[in-house]
């Protein structure tokens, strides 16, 4: 929802994203992860990504996404 709202804000949408980098605690995560952003992402529009295991801001978060979309 955080996403939809940004890109809104741009003038933008997810059918125009064009890369996104997701970085998560903890690797077994991934297949959820993969399940929500596969029912989230735009299927005729689908950006390039990276997903990693990464040391996150704080303890209460389990992943964070950078986008980069096209206004």
């Amino acid at each position: 929802a955080k996403i939809d709202a940004y890109l809104a804000k741009a003038g933008s949408d997810k059918s125009r994203i064009l890369s996104a980098t997701v970085w998560l605690r903890d690797i077994a995560d991934f297949d959820k992860m993969n399940a929500a952003w596969d029912a989230w992402i735009d299927k005729s529009a689908m950006p390039v990504r990276a997903t990693v295991e990464a040391r996150l801001a704080g303890d209460g978060y389990r992943v964070e996404i950078m986008v980069t979309a096209a206004a």
